[in-house]
């Protein structure tokens, strides 16, 4: 099969998104001969990165491509991916009526939702359009292209001094931009202990020369030198509508990192008939702890409806004796 715009009436399973959690979900329905769509809008969180980093064999390759790779994976067992905005998941008795943007409709027995989220960057001039670029945001999954380079993290809450330490073991030339954040003195020795300097005031814009960063320049004017910021996100779960529709609403994640939905350990969500995956419900998960989640979930799936069908086999035995 081929990726295309037609979609059957009725599948097993509707995924929505096709980034890792959502792909990964769909190629293990598939291998379970389930009938799978995979719906994606085609606006990858990690699209500006290089490449991704630290997933084991994978590691340095496009996003693009890991993309593609494993959107064969799941058109190989028989899967169909569109392209495609999700803007109603409507249940009723026989399971969930599913509306895209552009007109288009399905319907299937359950639901994966695997949309991703949106990294909302602090209010400072320049620095979205060097996201991706000399603006990083992971130490884990950056971290090792900017080691030895000086580094200016830029703090939007309490985790910066954790994420500070992290950054130090790359570089030691680290500075930690408290943009009107208060550390206790403790943590501010630790940082000064670890070579660490401490730049107060607050964060007005990003300076640049020669498509690269030069610093970071204060609201006093003061300039402070760098060729790399690094800044902790706001992540926000995609899908508020949708998941509306469904019943579901977003809360505070306990670390203060933004908003996700909640879900049981094996993706099942307090909506009957409805599992989530990857960074919807786990703001931190680098690629492979996505796709990891979405085989889960994907697996738990594929277990309940084995479960529902041997019930309802057992039902029309009943009925036909």
């Amino acid at each position: 099969m081929t990726k295309t715009d037609e979609l059957n009436g009725r599948y097993d399973v509707a995924v929505i998104g096709g980034g890792a959690a959502g792909l990964s979900g769909a190629l293990m329905l598939g291998r379970s001969r389930r009938s799978v769509l995979v719906i994606d809008s085609g606006a990858p969180r990690n699209a500006p990165a290089a490449g991704i980093h630290g997933l084991l064999g994978y590691d340095g390759m496009p996003p693009a491509e890991y993309l593609r790779r494993g959107t064969e994976d799941v058109l190989r067992y028989g899967g169909t991916v569109t392209p495609g905005e999700v803007v109603e998941i409507a249940r009723d008795d026989t399971g969930f009526a599913v509306t895209l943007a552009d007109g288009r409709s399905t319907r299937a027995r359950r639901i994966l939702l695997a949309t991703g989220l949106v990294d909302e960057l602090p209010d400072v001039e320049g620095l979205a359009e060097r996201w991706g670029r000399d603006l990083v945001h992971c130490p884990y999954c950056h971290g090792w292209e900017v080691r030895d380079r000086a580094i200016a993290v830029l703090a939007t809450g309490p985790m910066a001094f954790h994420t500070t330490l992290l950054w130090r073991q790359l570089s030691d030339r680290v500075v930690l931009l408290r943009n009107g954040i208060d550390f206790p003195a403790e943590q501010l020795a630790q940082l000064a202990a670890r070579g660490v300097r401490i730049a107060e005031g607050r964060a007005q814009s990003v300076v640049t020369a020669d498509d690269a960063i030069t610093g970071v320049a204060m609201v006093d004017g003061r300039v402070v030198p760098c060729e790399v910021v690094a800044v902790g996100s706001r992540m926000v779960a995609r899908g508020g509508e949708i998941l509306s529709s469904l019943g579901l609403t977003l809360t505070e994640h306990p670390s203060g990192m933004g908003s996700h939905l909640a879900t049981e350990a094996g993706g099942r969500t307090d909506a009957p008939g409805v599992w989530a995956a990857g960074n919807i419900t786990d703001l931190s998960a680098q690629v492979g702890a996505a796709a990891a989640a979405g085989a889960m979930a994907g697996a738990q799936i594929n277990a309940d409806l084995a479960m529902e069908e041997a019930a309802e086999a057992v039902g029309a035995q009943a009925k036909a004796g």
